[in-house]
Parts: structure tokens; C-alpha cells; sequence
């Protein structure tokens, strides 16, 4: 639903219809994305005319100075930036919410097309991965974006798959600077208690630690993200975000070519290259990765190392073994000898039979013939049953399994029944263990798009795209002919596929017809059938009577029901025979007596 709030000042005025405002000169519509700290919403620019994207911190958080700081310093960073791999910043400045907290906002360029995210979503739905030679170039352009960046002074600190989009001709942008941080402000620790700044799978080593922070750290996350791009999964993987910064400071990522045959090992050490856990060993800035990368895509030599195995923490030498100088001992006597041997035939007993009785208790127990046996059960298949009678089967004594619940969209399976299990139908496991019930959630629910000030063919195409019905209702506005005026359901609205949106375009201007001509009665017709009024005044004309001789206005474009005056000839004026021509009057004599 799109949000409307009101409020004092500046702030959120109360927009006609059903759309908000910012201030006087942003209308606000659907929700775009949302995050821990704002909101991104489609809107326009009144002004300008244009469309654009509005970011602005959630209300709820106005009132705490740790965010406000954090979406000012986002503002700040952004709008230094202008390089057409970075989204540009157009306007910022703070309004007054509901509650009188202040809420900043930025006003940026509004991108059409997918993020990285999205497309690896794509892909591992299909059960296809980016060719390697598309995520070098990706990869690249990331690149450009972040030497421009770091030379403009501003570090990233969160290079991510989501923070990249790609727009529909193949251009990115780098969005979301976020918790970017001026370079010269990295010494100032920028975390929270037991937590770090950043996307634990694309964290640099420095960062999970908590250290301070350069230009190399975005090189070690734009690292992790051309190895997603090339595998389909992030470098590191746990089962927790500090298990996951565990690996990236202790960790060797498997080369990219161990999941994709078709990464080359030019593209391994590149990828090994800036995974480096020492910043020193890494590229030491994004042009000389960048650099790097476009000697693969052109087929020559690499600057960057092969890589490594393994690669852990140095052990520290031990220290050399000294030799020690014999001891001046009194010789043996042989009664000292002979308590020796036995001492050595107790002793060597002794350890024989710990030795046997170990191997008796042990061996069975690693060989686990001391543990109860282990039930093995498999996994029924449930696919097609509501979740009750799912859980039902899942939990019963058959199987003990814990079952936990999630859901999915899908259009092939109703709302409530099961899409599947993990793990999946038929595997083996042991009874009682965890199953979790994926249960359909029903067709994913789209939001109506922004449309107004589109044209209709446009408009109609985009709804086409998401799976949305259209009607069409004319109204008469000063807007361009079919142009989208609204839209119901509002934009930002979730609604079901194959909901029809009702588009109300504008009538716009309506050619005026020329009847100059034209019989009155032909001419009065076609001048009300365009929805024009008519108002007819006649003259004398030599003009054949009846016949249209001036319209005002002339053709053209006019508004709907505006008035079109005709002149219509009355024909030649005419004299009757039967009265004499009167004779001309002198003026010396009018009476006419001239004598």
C-alpha cells in the first residue's frame, strides 16, 4: 500500500488522490525495496517531470542519532559521486515526520532493471550460471565505479550482489552507500557491540575483525561477489554470520574452477588474487584488478598470482635442540643391572595389559558396536497435502520427525498445501531428525507499477510483464493524449497475477474538423461528433446559400467541448423587379422642382 503520512511543516503533505508528497515537489508512490535502515519508493519529480527514486530513512528509526548519522553520511558520500556506474544523487534534505522526528531523505536516479541478487536467483532457478566472460565484465564495471569512488576519497564497505542492479541495456550501477565511510574517518571504529559493519558472506578478513578498514576491503567483497557470480554460492558458507566471518579470516575459498569447470585458472587467481587474507598480498586497488581482469578478456598474461592451497596462521618455529653433555655417573654394579631387567619385565607387563585392555573396550567402541542402533526411516512424500495433514504424517510415530514451516509463492501448487520438503521425498534419515515443510503460499502477489505520466501503449505492456490484466477510462485533462493520469489498485499495491489494473488516461486535445465548404448541415455534424460545440451565424455571401464560408477556431487541436462558431452564407443579395429603381436626388432641388 502506498503510504501517505501527514504531518507538520515540510514535511509529508497530504497529496489529491492517492498519492503522497514530499514537501511541494515530490509525489511518492509504490515501494521499490526496503532495508534494516530505509525504504526506497518509486516517485516524481514535479518540477523536473521526471522519474525518481526516493530513499529515506524508516520513521521508526528518526529518533535514533546512530541512523540519522548513518543515512547523513550515505547522503553525504552519494551525492560527491557522479560516474555512470554509480546511481546518481540528485537531491537530499530532511522533512518532518508524523511523530515531529526529523526524516532525511534522498532524492536519486531511478533505475530500470534487476539486481545481482535477483539475476543469481534467476539463474539458480533455472539451473544456469552467468558465463564467465559476462561476470569479468560485470566485474569491471563494478570496478570503475569503486576506482572512482575510492579516489573521490569514500570507501564502499558493502559491496554485495544486492547493492549492484543492472539495467535492461546491460549497464551497472553501484547503489546503496550505505555505511560508506570517508577514508580519512576509517580509523574511527564504526561498530556495534559484538557485531561488525558489512554482509558477513562478502566481509573482508579486516572487517570481521573489526579492524580498521581501506580501499582493499572492497576489493576482497567485490571478490566474493565475482565468485558468486562464477559459482552461484558465495565463497564462505556457514551456519551463522560469525561462523561465516570465521572462514574469511582463517579460510582458503575452493577455487571458482572446483564449481565451474569453465572458469579458466587465469580467472581462479584473479579471484584468488583478491581474496588474499593479507591486504598487502591482495590487488592493492580496484584499476589494478580492473586491469587484471581485462587482460583475461583478452587473452594475455595476469599480473596476479596462482593460488594458493592453504593458507594458515605461521607456527612458530621451535627452538633448535641443544645437545647436552653426558653425565659423570659411578658405573653399574651388577646387582644394580639385575634389579634393572626386572624393573623392565614389570613395567613392559604392565603396559601389555593396558594396551589389551584398551583394544577390548576401544575398538568395539569406535567400530560402535556399544551404541544403540540407529532407525532409519524415509522421508514420505507429502507434496500435495495441506500442512495439517502433512505435519500429521511427518510427526507421528512412524517417523518422530521435528518439523519446522516455511513458505513459497507458486502458481502450480494452492495455498496451504506442500510444495515439497527438506530433505526431499524418498531420502533416508534417522527417525525423529529435522524435516522442514515448505508449504505454497499461493501465486506470488505482484505490486502495481508507477505509471502515471506513461503512455498508454507503455503502460499497458509493462502490467503485460507482471502478469496484469488492463481497462481503460478517459478523462479529460490538458495532459498529452493517453497519457496514464492514475491507476487503481494505487502503485505499490500487492495484488494477485491477472488482477486487472483500471488506467485512466487523458482524452487530451481532439483535432478540430475543417468544414470551410461544407454544407451547414454536413458541417454541424462532423463538428459535434469530434465533441466540439457549434454556434452558426449567416451573412450575405456569393457564396451558394448554406454553405460554410469562415469557422473560428480554424483546424487544428483543440480541447473537448469547446465551442466552434461557423459563418454561413445566406447566398448574393438580391433586388425585387416589381419595385422601380429609385431615381438619383439632387441636392440643389429635393423636392425635385428644378425650374
Amino acid at each position: 500500500m502506498t503510504e501517505t503520512p501527514t504531518g507538520p511543516g515540510q514535511g509529508y503533505a497530504g497529496p489529491p488522490g492517492a498519492y503522497g508528497r514530499l514537501g511541494d515537489r515530490y509525489e511518492i508512490g509504490g515501494l521499490l525495496g526496503s532495508g534494516g535502515m530505509a525504504e526506497v519508493r518509486i516517485g516524481r519529480d514535479l518540477r523536473l517531470g521526471r522519474t525518481v527514486a526516493i530513499k529515506r530513512l524508516r520513521i521508526d528509526l528518526a529518533s535514533d542519532p546512530t541512523f540519522l548519522a548513518r543515512f547523513r553520511r550515505e547522503a553525504q558520500s552519494a551525492a560527491a559521486l557522479n560516474h555512470p556506474s554509480i546511481v546518481a544523487v540528485y537531491d537530499t534534505g530532511e522533512a518532518t515526520g508524523p511523530d515531529g522526528h526529523t526524516v532525511p531523505f534522498i532524492v536519486m536516479e531511478y533505475v530500470e532493471g534487476r539486481t545481482l541478487r535477483d539475476l543469481l536467483r534467476e539463474m539458480e532457478r533455472e539451473g544456469r550460471k552467468i558465463l564467465p566472460e559476462r561476470t569479468l565484465e560485470i566485474t569491471a564495471d563494478i570496478l570503475a565505479a569503486l576506482d572512482y569512488s575510492h579516489r573521490a576519497g569514500i570507501i564502499h564497505r558493502d559491496i554485495k550482489p544486492a547493492n549492484v542492479m543492472l539495467t535492461p541495456s546491460g549497464q551497472v550501477k553501484v547503489m546503496d552507500f550505505g555505511i560508506a565511510r570517508a577514508i580519512a574517518d576509517t580509523s574511527s571504529a564504526m561498530t556495534q557491540t559484538a557485531a561488525v559493519v558489512g554482509t558477513a558472506q562478502y566481509l573482508s578478513p579486516e572487517q570481521a575483525r573489526g579492524e580498521t578498514v581501506d580501499a582493499r576491503s572492497d576489493i576482497y567483497s567485490t571478490g566474493c561477489l565475482l565468485y558468486e557470480l562464477l559459482t552461484g554460492r558465495p565463497p564462505f558458507q556457514g551456519d551463522s554470520p560469525v561462523s561465516v566471518a570465521y572462514q574469511h579470516v582463517r579460510e582458503v575459498a575452493p577455487p571458482p574452477s572446483t564449481f565451474n569447470p569453465e572458469v579458466s585458472p587465469a580467472v581462479d587467481r584473479v579471484v584468488a588474487t583478491a581474496l588474499a587474507k593479507r591486504t598487502d598480498e591482495r590487488y592493492q586497488s580496484a584499476a589494478a584488478m580492473r586491469a587484471d581482469i581485462e587482460r583475461v578478456l583478452a587473452g594475455q598474461p595476469t599480473a596476479a598470482s596462482a593460488a594458493p592451497t592453504a593458507q594458515y596462521a605461521p607456527v612458530p618455529a621451535a627452538p633448535a635442540t641443544e645437545a647436552l653433555a653426558p653425565a659423570n655417573l659411578p658405573p653399574a654394579s651388577d646387582e644394580d643391572e639385575g634389579k634393572s631387567k626386572r624393573w623392565i619385565w614389570v613395567v613392559s607387563a604392565i603396559a601389555a595389559l593396558l594396551v589389551i585392555g584398551l583394544a577390548a573396550w576401544g575398538i568395539p567402541k569406535l567400530m560402535g558396536e556399544n551404541e544403540p542402533p540407529v532407525e532409519m526411516v524415509t522421508v514420505p512424500d507429502v507434496t500435495g497435502k495441506t500442512q495439517e495433514a502433512a505435519e500429521r504424517e511427518l510427526t507421528g510415530e512412524t517417523y518422530g520427525f521435528e518439523t519446522t514451516v516455511s513458505t513459497q509463492p507458486s502458481s502450480d501448487i494452492d495455498k496451504g498445501e506442500v510444495i515439497a520438503t527438506d530433505p526431499a521425498a524418498e531420502a533416508e534419515v534417522k527417525k525423529g531428525s529435522d524435516v522442514e515443510i515448505i508449504v505454497s503460499a499461493g501465486p506470488e502477489r505482484v505490486e502495481v507499477p508507477y505509471l502515471v505520466g506513461k503512455r498508454l501503449k507503455e503502460a499497458r505492456a509493462e502490467l503485460e510483464a507482471l502478469g496484469l490484466k488492463s481497462d481503460v477510462v478517459q478523462q479529460e485533462s490538458d495532459a498529452p493524449k493517453n497519457e496514464v493520469l492514475k491507476t487503481d489498485p494505487v502503485p505499490g499495491e500487492p495484488v494477485d497475477p491477472g488482477t486487472s489494473v483500471t488506467l485512466t488516461v487523458s482524452k487530451g486535445k481532439t483535432e478540430v474538423p475543417n468544414v470551410v465548404g461544407k454544407t451547414r448541415e454536413e458541417a454541424e455534424q462532423l463538428i459535434r461528433d469530434a465533441g466540439f460545440e457549434v454556434r452558426v451565424f449567416e451573412t450575405d455571401s456569393d457564396q451558394p446559400a448554406g454553405t460554410v464560408i469562415e469557422q473560428i477556431p480554424g483546424s487544428g487541436q483543440a480541447d473537448p467541448g469547446t465551442q466552434i462558431v461557423l459563418t454561413v452564407s445566406r447566398g448574393p443579395q438580391t433586388t425585387d423587379p416589381n419595385i422601380p429603381p429609385t431615381e438619383p436626388t439632387d441636392p440643389m432641388f429635393p423636392d425635385g422642382d428644378g425650374g
